[in-house]
């Protein structure tokens, strides 16, 4: 797994990543109430807008930590957006990107990393 300093983390099988919000930006949004997962197809480049995550305290956007295109969304938050503060790093994933540029995720935190950025906060 690997982190970004806007808290969203990836796991890679493959030239696939997986994408979701860490446990400590789930605690910090509190009780998630509505998620906007983005549309198979769409391309995105390290940095866009990747989905839209609501909870009782406040909007904010998934940013992509990685580019490339969408091959699923996780269409269960739908119903069940609270799996993110359930489950952040795991069911509570938002998307899943083909990779288009594999370097990209040397770029990231390895867990060690970001737990010490976690520590700077």
């Amino acid at each position: 797994m690997r982190f970004t300093k806007d808290h969203e983390w990836i796991s890679v099988d493959g030239d696939i990543a997986t994408v979701g919000i860490t446990a400590y930006a789930a605690d910090q949004l509190g009780d998630v109430v509505f998620v906007e997962t983005p549309d198979v197809g769409k391309t995105v480049k390290k940095g866009d807008s990747l989905a839209v995550v609501e909870s009782v305290k406040a909007a904010s956007d998934v940013y992509a930590p990685v580019s490339g295109e969408v091959v699923e969304a996780n269409g269960e938050l739908s119903g069940s957006p609270e799996t993110v503060n359930a489950a952040p790093e795991a069911g509570g994933w938002f998307a899943k990107v083909k990779l288009s540029d594999a370097s990209e995720v040397d770029a990231l935190m390895d867990r060690a990393a970001y737990e010490a950025f976690l520590g700077t906060l």
